[in-house]
């Protein structure tokens, strides 16, 4: 009689049957600290452009704060800062990713913003800067908002939810801790 060599078909998927087991259990963790890093992320580029913000209304008196998210940047998407130097409508303060980061389809690691500026004078006083996840429950479930006084606010999103645009202030949007 010849000895047979090799695994069984149970011990096979005793293995198979273990590992599906340890694969549901580290999953979920795998997609909350996504989710974790995305919202980080979002966190960081809001304080970004409330850094870049600054920065615009110091060196373009005239004008205040940005007129567009879009002006903090290069340019349009993949662009770099012009051979001349940083311009008004080009100030070259953030990247092309985040300054171009306004639907859901150009978001920046999930998520993707809102900004409004609020003109007096024809000066641009104060601004309002928002981010929603791209895909709630995918990509993130807060959404985050900050304008002229750098403090960060935030909410539980919802499906569907958009940047905000105005009002980040009051009972629905508490100071980020």
């Amino acid at each position: 009689m010849q000895k047979q060599k090799g695994f069984s078909l149970i011990e096979l998927l005793i293995v198979v049957a273990i590992i599906l087991i340890i694969a549901a259990i580290a999953i979920p963790n795998l997609l909350r600290a996504r989710i974790a890093a995305n919202e980080s992320s979002a966190v960081s580029s809001i304080r970004t452009i409330n850094t870049a913000e600054i920065t615009y209304s110091v060196g373009y008196p005239a004008i205040g704060f940005s007129p567009t998210l879009g002006a903090l940047g290069p340019g349009g998407v993949g662009s770099t800062c012009p051979a001349s130097g940083p311009i008004s409508t080009a100030a070259c303060l953030i990247d092309s990713t985040l300054s171009n980061a306004t639907t859901p389809a150009q978001a920046k690691s999930g998520y993707y913003f809102a900004y409004t500026p609020t003109a007096s004078s024809g000066v641009n006083v104060s601004y309002v800067v928002g981010t929603s996840p791209s895909a709630f429950n995918v990509t993130g479930v807060r959404n985050f908002c900050s304008s002229e006084d750098g403090v960060l606010h935030m909410n539980a999103g919802a499906s569907g939810s958009l940047p905000i645009a105005a009002g980040c202030s009051g009972a629905a949007w508490p100071v980020l801790q």
